[in-house]
């Protein structure tokens, strides 16, 4: 008898991990993951252009130096057992700040100690996707994903370079547009407490209303998951976009290629 109670009760634990998480996943009608990602970005900027009949083209990297907390939230609804909307968003918002310690003099021309230069960029995605589960098994599903992504990127630019110079702002831009995106996803519940999934997400920019602009965009992010309960939970991962585009023009080509890439972290709600 004194064997029997701790075999029972070893039984008992191991039969509780065993179940299959199916209806864990079935049950949650709606899933919210609040996070933050430590954004480190990496930026170049190109262009060609024709000056008296001699092709000239440069490639410059630049970055708004260290790291960034910023929000990412992503949100699930299942509409059926095989069917869900997918809902995800990232911000990027970076200003850096060059400035003059000594006052710098050349041919007559008087740059003052504390002039500066300020730099500003934001970037914005947002997508909502239907995923459609091809597989769907007790512990895993890969989902096919069609839909529309919105993209925003602004930058301006400062300089204060004494008042017989220039003071005001150079650089005033903003593009927009929405595109249809597609994916694909990986999900795994190897138990009613885990979940591992893994998207992957592209568009092309000639797909939608991006005016003049050719490139792409793609996004590819990992997490696990771990519940506490079936309402509460937290996660940790990794997220990655890169948005890659060409602008002509009559006198040329400018290009940016922009990638954001970072550890994530947060807190998962479900209903």
């Amino acid at each position: 008898m004194k064997y029997l109670v701790p075999s029972s009760l070893a039984f008992a634990l191991a039969a509780a991990f065993a179940m299959p998480a199916h209806a864990a996943d079935t049950d949650d009608r709606f899933e919210l993951r609040l996070g933050m990602m430590n954004i480190d970005n990496n930026n170049t900027i190109r262009g060609s252009t024709d000056v008296m009949g001699n092709d000239i083209s440069f490639a410059q990297d630049f970055d708004f130096g260290g790291k960034e907390w910023e929000p990412r939230v992503d949100g699930t609804f299942r509409i059926s057992q095989r069917q869900r909307l997918i809902f995800d968003y990232f911000k990027y918002d970076k200003d850096r700040r060059e400035e003059l310690g000594d006052t710098y003099s050349y041919e007559g021309v008087t740059v003052p100690a504390g002039s500066f230069i300020k730099g500003e960029l934001k970037y914005q995605v947002a997508s909502l996707v239907y995923d459609y589960s091809v597989v769907d098994t007790e512990h895993f599903s890969m989902g096919l994903e069609l839909g529309a992504e919105w993209a925003k990127v602004e930058a301006t630019g400062y300089a204060d370079l004494g008042p017989d110079l220039y003071q005001g702002t150079f650089a005033d831009e903003s593009e927009d547009g929405v595109a249809p995106v597609v994916g694909v996803r990986f999900t795994a519940r190897p138990s009613e407490h885990w979940l591992f999934n893994v998207q992957g997400q592209y568009l092309n920019t000639n797909w939608g209303s991006f005016d003049d602009y050719d490139g792409d965009l793609t996004r590819a992010n990992a997490i696990v998951e771990y519940r506490f309960t079936r309402n509460f939970g937290i996660f940790a991962g990794y997220d990655w976009f890169k948005l890659d585009v060409d602008k002509s023009g009559s006198d040329g080509l400018i290009g940016l290629k922009q990638e954001f890439k970072g550890p994530v972290a947060g807190v998962t709600l479900a209903f």
